[in-house]
């Protein structure tokens, strides 16, 4: 067919349009050398573009390309990739007849984690002269960055994100004096910066003004996260700061109002957060238009890292923190405070209380509520909601006891059982771990943003959030619906209850959420509530907070050699040992772990001491973010997940958990490995029961023990059902333990 001339023009005109307007990509082998150059991985670009990795892997084989926003990033992205390493020139070819040599490979680095570029001498290296480990020639004191250089360990994903200019060294620094007396700030990527401040104002001044530090906004509305500087001890004496805390510092959680330090920050006319000068301390000036004056401390030597889950941190030389907690800022935000706290903030960074408005006919914004956020101002808890002690129960007699018609008992599984005579007849006892499990009960929940509304006989609703007063214990676990007009047969005695934490069959009406509820309705039995508390007013919260926290759990697992696409038997290999792969690394997951729970917890925080009395508000209801529903909807949620995939299991195999504690189930089997008792056919699992992988919600190898370890220790210390779920994992029991 023969193109009229027209017709070529057009099409030229479109081309060179589309190369005008940035919507032409490299070609694919040049995105993969651009990627590889920089020392980046496919996850890291995927967390930074809000992709998956298989998308990535398309866009770099040419299978696929990126649309609308994600296409302008990865652009950027690659123009900015492109400008630092352009294309190797080719030399002079001495024999035309022989195609040119390939440029050479980049530096090796280590998977998915950034800084490990090629590595380039200083600017102001001279040359033959050796760089002591961990630092570089220095120019006068500056403040300027000194390199970019690979300090042993590389420093976590870099993102489009770093192309915002006011932080471009990075989310944090680690403030530590080398042994000539000069203060250094370690930050990402292996970079150092002279710090010339020589006291604590000076330090923020210096922060805010030249040090660049900081990350952008994670949602339109929301704020550029603060900088943050970690103090190690020699910093801490250089600033005339204690090395750690006295034991009335350490309750109060702060230095004196009286410090030295803190009499120069008055003087300098900065303050202090409510919580003072503690492990977290917050050094601001009143916010001037929409430019925020705030520095965040954190303090390792007066335990703001929480070994439970930052492992052996606070011990870290200055450079490899700083890649540590850079590789988790990048990945789920600029620490905040305890992983609890950052737990919940990051809840608000993706959902802030206000937006700005249009403008009004005066061209003038304001401030009004941000859709989809819990608003500015906390909102009561229905009365069943509260927990003992709340300002809503002030009426009560002193020492009444609140039961199930009273009381919202949402609260994950303690459980267990006697074996059966034939289970003591196998071999092991193998637990099985629900990964990230109360992230996946988050995921997609819709959960209330208002207040709640009473409800007298109302008609169950499985779409809309609240507490509901109902009776289920006519609900009989002996036969349940399992599938669309498909029921089955179970031996009920052999599994928990879905209705109550302990796995009891309810006696009489109790309080559920909605997830619970709902739960019976599936498993084919009518439920007719007496009253409810619902919230009209409602949304999916929790995504966006689910989202994150899962792709900086899958990245980290990934660069530890454990992926997402891997098969059953190449999981549990890849999953053996992966903590001792890079510890650093290791030390990611548990915080990204421990930011999930520790975040759903602060929704329902209890007095801290300060003196409360019960019937007294607390510091934590004055909180928006105070809502003890959400927390209790996530873990109903979760509860039923695990039930569903328990009562999947039975169904199909006829075996019947031991214990069930939280997110971790126990199974008698002949063999030692979860492969010996769950149902795969041909690499598939049962369709909606125990799948292994590392997505959240899907299992893990817990622990194997033996039958007779889990029957002596229920001998020897009398009790026969004891939750052998706690000790899986090493088969560690202890006196304390029990009890005794």
């Amino acid at each position: 067919m023969t193109h009229q001339p027209d017709e070529l023009f057009s099409a030229v005109d479109s081309l060179l349009a589309a190369v005008d307007g940035g919507t032409v990509l490299p070609a694919p082998t040049e995105r993969v050398r651009l990627r590889e150059a920089a020392g980046l991985t496919q996850a890291a670009i995927a967390q930074a573009l809000g992709v998956r990795v298989p998308s990535i892997t398309a866009w770099e084989a040419g299978r696929a390309e990126p649309k609308g926003e994600r296409l302008e990033a990865y652009r950027r992205l690659l123009d900015g990739l492109a400008h630092r390493y352009p294309q190797p020139a080719s030399p002079p070819d001495s024999n035309p007849g022989c195609p040119p040599s390939p440029p050479p490979p980049p530096a090796p680095s280590r998977p998915g984690l950034a800084g490990t570029g090629p590595q380039t001498m200083p600017v102001d290296a001279k040359p033959g002269v050796m760089q002591r480990p961990g630092h570089a020639a220095r120019p006068a004191r500056t403040g300027t960055p000194l390199s970019r250089r690979p300090t042993g360990k590389a420093a976590g994903p870099v993102s489009v994100e770093a192309d915002d200019l006011r932080f471009e060294n990075g989310p944090l620094a680690v403030i530590d004096v080398d042994t000539d007396g000069q203060v250094l700030a370690y930050c990402v990527g292996g970079l150092v910066l002279d710090v010339p401040a020589k006291s604590i104002p000076a330090l923020v001044d210096w922060t805010l003004k030249e040090a660049k530090l900081g990350q952008p906004k994670l949602s339109g509305p929301g704020k550029d996260a603060d900088p943050l500087l970690v103090l190690t001890p020699s910093a801490l004496e250089r600033y005339g700061l204690p090395a750690a805390l006295t034991e009335d510092e350490r309750l109060a959680g702060r230095i004196p109002e009286g410090h030295k330090a803190i009499r120069q920050l008055a003087r300098a006319e900065w303050k202090l957060t409510k919580r003072g000068f503690g492990p977290w301390a917050r050094i601001y000036r009143p916010a001037q238009g929409s430019e925020r004056m705030c520095v965040q401390l954190c303090i390792p030597s007066w335990n703001a890292l929480d070994t439970r889950h930052w492992g052996h941190a606070a011990q870290l030389p200055p450079a490899e923190l700083a890649r540590l907690l850079g590789t988790f800022a990048s990945r789920v935000m600029t620490p905040r405070g305890s992983t609890a706290v950052t737990g919940l903030e990051l809840m608000t960074a993706f959902h802030p209380p206000t937006r700005a408005s249009e403008p009004g006919t005066d061209g003038k914004r304001h401030s009004e509520h941000n859709p989809g956020s819990l608003g500015k101002d906390p909102v009561d808890c229905a009365p069943c909601e509260a927990p003992d002690g709340h300002p809503l129960l002030a009426g009560l007699p002193r020492f009444h006891v609140r039961g199930p018609a009273e009381k919202l008992f949402e609260e994950a599984y303690d459980w267990a059982r006697p074996m059966t005579d034939a289970e003591c007849t196998l071999r092991h006892l193998v637990g099985i771990d629900v990964n990230m499990a109360f992230a996946a009960g988050a995921n997609g929940l819709v959960v209330g943003l208002g207040e709640p509304t009473q409800v007298k006989q109302p008609v169950f609703d499985p779409k809309l959030p609240g507490s509901w007063l109902v009776d289920l214990s006519h609900v009989d676990l002996s036969r349940v619906k399992v599938g669309k007009d498909k029921w089955a047969d179970l031996d009920a005695s052999l599994l928990p209850s879905p209705f109550t934490p302990k796995g009891e069959r309810p006696e009489g009406p109790a309080w559920y959420a909605t997830p619970t509820v709902a739960y019976a309705q599936e498993l084919g039995y009518d439920v007719r509530p007496v009253e409810a508390w619902v919230r009209y007013d409602n949304g999916r919260y929790l995504d966006s907070w689910y989202n994150r926290l899962r792709d900086a759990y899958l990245a980290t697992m990934a660069d530890l050699g454990v992926g997402a696409d891997l098969s059953p038997a190449d999981f549990l290999a890849a999953m053996d040992g992966y903590r001792q792969r890079d510890p650093q690394l290791a030390i990611v997951v548990s915080a990204v772990k421990a930011t999930v729970k520790g975040g759903l917890g602060k929704l329902r925080e209890r007095p801290r001491g300060e003196g409360w009395k019960p019937g007294q508000p607390w510091r934590a209801l004055s909180r928006p973010t105070w809502r003890p529903d959400i927390r209790a909807a996530v873990i109903s949620r979760t509860r039923i997940n695990l039930h569903r995939k328990l009562v999947k299991h039975a169904a199909f195999t006829g075996q019947y958990p031991v214990a069930v504690l939280s997110d971790c189930v126990v199974y008698a089997a002949d063999g030692e490995s979860p492969l010996d008792f769950l149902p795969y056919r041909d690499g598939k699992p049962l369709p909606g029961g125990f799948k292994l992988g590392v997505n959240p919600g899907l299992v893990k190898h817990e622990g194997t023990q033996s039958v007779l370890w889990g029957e002596g220790v229920r001998e020897q210390f009398n009790a026969p059902e004891l939750n052998l779920a706690r000790y899986i994992k090493d088969g560690t029991v202890t006196d304390q333990d029990t009890g005794e």
